[in-house]
């Protein structure tokens, strides 16, 4: 069959991916984006940041509706309608891949479903997984340029593969019902969301941490302000854990049968050699138990539930034979080598995304993708800055941060004069009639070649709407706004982001409402 030629072809129909195809056609290079599944957005739309963000949304109503009452209004939840719930969730993720598809077909990006493989210079062949296609078994393709964003999947407990109660954040986002009970093992952004909206909607929540606070690789005021926060929203923490056994039954009826998310699951997991409907699910034991210590106790404890969620972490999808066959360059850790830019080991390869190493967020895939298209395109792109790109935890109440701590910038040797400045929130009017918890804490300093000039190098924020506040944030950030300058600028008032403004005012020497 002869071959169709593309100046790019991409490999992965993600954010990362997507993002590629679409900056390169609209800079009207001649695009093939080829997707594995049947549906394009890969994570993040089709078992991350989309549904997650649906759900988040919807149980957040029901904690608001409880915090209605200190205020005098008089409300009751009476419960939730799962088949209305599920439908919601269903919808945005439809909505969201539908305006997709249309975008990629207004810029005339042909989509190819299937399996791809690298098996030459600039030659890929696509084995087809769509059979109400007239595209052919096996497809071959050439490029000028590849583009590599094959995605990342769920990590197991080591020697716990997923399987029956054992769960990963696929088949919980698409459970029947939320669990009556739950163990989540993880500290990270995916085992706080799903503690707070699991514990919103009146889940029976454990969280098992290995360190003494969530987010531990962040600032340490902030995520300790948050650990605080999730136990007061009803959240066990048992703090220093190490899981030492789990013993897995199969899903508590009631939770149904997920057959359209199990086969997802089960296609990200195979590749990882995990299985589901293991020996374990067919001897009829409901629900799992977690056995751990705690610290440098040497006693184990127990804790049993009807699903145990394993939120450690995701592994590289970048182990097909076809990645070593193509001469790509991995890490110890299986992300692939690539400069700033994105460039590979190997001429006219690239590679973005979960697979490289830095902050796997879709946001930084987005940039990442702006940035490997232009350069295919000869334009002269700046390579993604990871210090301004923020992470973000939908937690109850936000959790946000973007640029250096305390810690890396009295490391950095690029740094003159790093100085923390914390600003009470309790004093922002705001966060009082919210009734949440809040910490914001800021990172100022110069740079070693303008030390005359502080400039903000971090923010670190825990607040109801800190997703939206740490914007401002990344840009003075990234663009290493004076201290002075930034501290002048009029925040409204009474809101969120005035909160802000005064922590400005603070690092700047001058404390308005504060000490």
């Amino acid at each position: 069959m002869e071959s169709q030629h593309f100046d790019i072809a991409v490999i992965g129909g993600g954010p990362g991916g997507y993002a590629t195809a679409l900056r390169a056609a609209e800079l009207e290079l001649s695009v093939a984006l080829i997707n594995r599944e049947q549906r394009l957005g890969g994570t993040c739309l089709n078992r991350g940041c989309i549904p997650s963000k649906a759900l988040i949304t919807a149980t957040r109503s029901i904690h608001d509706a409880h915090e209605a009452a200190r205020m005098g209004i008089n409300t009751k939840v009476e419960g939730i309608d799962f088949v209305k719930l599920k439908a919601f969730k269903n919808q945005s993720v439809s909505d969201m891949i539908d305006g997709l598809f249309s975008l990629l077909n207004a810029r005339k990006i042909t989509v190819f479903n299937g399996e791809a493989s690298i098996t030459a210079e600039q030659q890929i062949e696509i084995k087809t997984t769509k059979t109400d296609t007239d595209q052919p078994k096996n497809t071959p393709i050439t490029a000028d340029d590849i583009v590599v964003a094959t995605g990342s999947r769920p990590r197991p407990l080591p020697d716990y593969p997923f399987t029956g109660a054992l769960i990963d954040s696929t088949q919980a986002l698409d459970l029947a019902e939320f669990p009556k009970s739950a163990i989540i093992v993880g500290a990270g952004a995916v085992a706080v969301e799903f503690a707070s909206m699991w514990a919103a909607a009146g889940v029976d929540v454990t969280l098992l941490i290995r360190n003494e606070r969530v987010l531990s690789h962040a600032d340490r005021r902030t995520s300790m302000t948050l650990t605080r926060a999730l136990a007061g929203n009803g959240i066990r923490l048992v703090t220093h854990s190490h899981v030492t056994n789990v013993k897995t039954g199969i899903l508590p009826s009631y939770l149904g049968d997920s057959t359209k998310s199990a086969a997802e699951a089960t296609s990200e997991s195979t590749m990882n050699g995990c299985t589901t409907n293991t020996a374990s699910e067919k001897q009829g034991k409901v629900g799992a138990t977690v056995s751990y210590t705690c610290g440098n106790d040497s006693t184990e404890h127990e804790c049993t539930a009807d699903v145990v969620l394993a939120a450690i972490g995701r592994d590289p999808n970048t182990d097909q034979r076809w990645f070593a066959d193509a001469g790509i360059a991995l890490d110890e850790q299986g992300m692939v080598r690539t400069d700033a830019y994105g460039h590979t080991s190997q001429p006219g390869l690239w590679a973005l995304g979960d697979i490289t190493q830095g902050p796997a967020l879709a946001y930084r895939a987005f940039e990442q993708g702006i940035v490997i298209a232009e350069s295919v395109a000869g334009l002269n792109p700046k390579p993604v800055n990871n210090a301004t790109v923020p992470e973000i935890v939908f937690s109850t109440p936000e959790f946000a941060t973007v640029g250096m701590t305390m810690d890396e910038a009295k490391a950095d040797q690029g740094i003159i004069g790093p100085k923390e400045s914390s600003y009470p929130m309790m004093g922002n009017a705001r966060i009082r009639m919210s009734g949440s918890s809040g910490s914001l804490t800021l990172i100022t300093g110069a740079y070693i070649d303008n030390p005359d000039t502080p400039v903000v190098l971090g923010a670190h924020l825990v607040a109801p709407d800190a997703s939206d506040l740490i914007a401002e944030a990344q840009q003075l950030i990234g663009n290493r706004v004076p201290l002075s300058q930034a501290a002048g600028l009029i925040h409204p008032h009474p809101t969120f982001s005035e909160a802000f403004g005064e922590a400005l005012l603070k690092a700047d020497g001058r404390p308005l409402h504060t000490r």
